[in-house]
């Protein structure tokens, strides 16, 4: 497991606030740097917001004195963050920095809410993930192994996405897709290009994960795995612990994406019991009930040139037993890393051939001589399919544990929402098993917290 790592915490702000006067600008900028504070003792927590609120009540009357300055939605505007700011007291944690932690975390961050999001990985991602790996001659190959691409259906989500796009950290993929017989070894059912835009992270996948956990008034720390998580009722507080006994902080909010947090699936990974205890939680253990998963191997391959016998960027596969799905990762936008002689796929298996696979080898992260079996046997199915496969010069496999859930729990508010212990659980086996279903439930979860802080959602 690596090391934490602590971005600078910073503060986000809001649009009404890009029309006040610069002066009111300088001075609201040395307000909002006290307010995000790393999780301390309770004691401490109570002591900063007392003096936070201190600090705000007597500055109100002075409002009056910009009216000759200020128009009035610039007044309306000051008025809306001094109410953002007497916000930022509530302290919220969000665990797993995936595509629900990231949005739910932005979200709240932009409103004025201190968020700290604390993730296992090395990096923000989740299953939206992107792999460096280096060849022998040093050539830096990436590979976006999890979530190959996104659509986008509803119309929030779809504002949402306009915005990552005017960010750059958004592009659509013009790809042909189709569907390849392994039985008759053609391809069928071409799909035009704009058919369904399909959209990818740039310059990867993680992009859109990465740049939010950037966004002001947001802590990201990595390397970090949960394994405690305790209510504690005389505080009206979490009290969070990582995995090896480390002591996290005091947070009046928790938002876990994570699927596992109160599974038995925990303890299979990691040895420890879940970080969530639901016996302590009678209401909650009737809204989380253990997840069925869809386990998936990634094979991501590098060829010395382009498969000129395959006719399309992205196929599923019909009457395969190994192989479901493959996708050119190098004909995305923005992924000029590829050197332009060389061609870089990632292929998923089949959920029961994985299934298999774990079932022989067992639930922890498998040895390298294991995934070298499972890179060489999908290997083989792409070989075999007649199209001219040539060796690749480099391939490995990744194992994808929970990749889809099978079931969705949040029901139609799209996460599990309990007030009385603050906690929000999000993600997409709240939704649907996608990248639109995990940014729904994690708005779904951010507006819920931002209605106990009685502030508008506006999402």
């Amino acid at each position: 497991m690596g090391q934490s790592v602590s971005r600078s915490a910073r503060f986000e702000k809001g649009p009404e606030m890009r029309t006040v006067h610069d002066t009111t600008r300088r001075r609201d900028s040395e307000k909002r740097k006290r307010h995000v504070v790393e999780p301390k003792t309770a004691a401490l927590v109570s002591t900063a917001r007392t003096s936070r609120l201190r600090r705000i009540a007597p500055r109100a009357p002075r409002l009056a004195t910009l009216q000759h300055s200020a128009s009035r939605p610039d007044l309306d505007a000051l008025l809306a963050a001094g109410k953002h700011r007497a916000m930022s007291a509530a302290n919220v944690a969000v665990i797993g920095a995936g595509i629900s932690g990231a949005v739910c975390a932005s979200l709240l961050a932009a409103r004025g809410v201190a968020v700290t999001v604390f993730d296992s990985g090395r990096g923000a991602g989740g299953r939206m993930a992107q792999r460096r790996e280096t060849m022998e001659d040093g050539t830096e190959l990436r590979f976006d192994h999890g979530a190959p691409y996104f659509t986008v259906s509803n119309d929030e989500v779809a504002r949402v996405l306009s915005g990552w796009e005017a960010r750059g950290i958004v592009a659509e993929w013009k790809a042909m897709f189709a569907c390849f017989d392994r039985a008759t070894g053609k391809f069928t059912d071409f799909e035009k290009v704009g058919d369904t835009k399909k959209y990818v992270g740039v310059p990867g996948m993680n992009a859109i994960c990465k740049s939010l956990c950037l966004d002001d008034g947001l802590v990201a720390k990595f390397g970090v795995t949960v394994g405690k998580m305790d209510w504690l009722h005389d505080r009206s507080s979490w009290s969070l612990a990582s995995l090896d006994g480390k002591d996290l902080g005091y947070f009046d909010y928790v938002v876990a994406t994570d699927k596992i947090i109160a599974s038995p699936s925990f303890s299979g990974l990691t040895g420890r019991p879940p970080p969530l205890d639901l016996s302590s939680f009678p209401q909650l253990s009737a809204m989380v009930p253990e997840i069925p998963v869809r386990p998936c191997f990634a094979l991501m391959v590098a060829f010395s040139e382009p498969l000129a016998s395959v006719p399309v960027h992205g196929f599923s596969f019909n009457n395969s037993d190994f192989l479901s799905r493959a996708f050119c990762d190098s004909s995305k936008p923005g992924r000029a890393c590829v050197p332009p002689n060389r061609q870089s796929w990632v292929l998923h298996s089949t959920t029961e051939y994985a299934s298999k696979v774990i079932h022989e080898i067992g639930p922890r992260k498998p040895s390298a001589d294991a995934l070298s079996k499972v890179a060489e046997e999908l290997f083989k199915e792409f070989q075999s399919t007649g199209l001219n496969i040539p060796r690749p010069v480099f391939m490995k496999a990744h194992r994808w544990g929970g990749a889809f859930p099978a079931i969705s729990i949040g029901g139609d508010d799209k996460c599990v929402w309990d007030k009385s212990t603050k906690l929000a659980i999000c993600g997409d086996f709240c939704a649907s098993p996608s990248v639109e279903g995990a940014i729904l439930s994690a708005m779904s979860g951010a507006s819920k917290i931002l209605g106990c802080l009685n502030c508008p959602s506006g999402l």
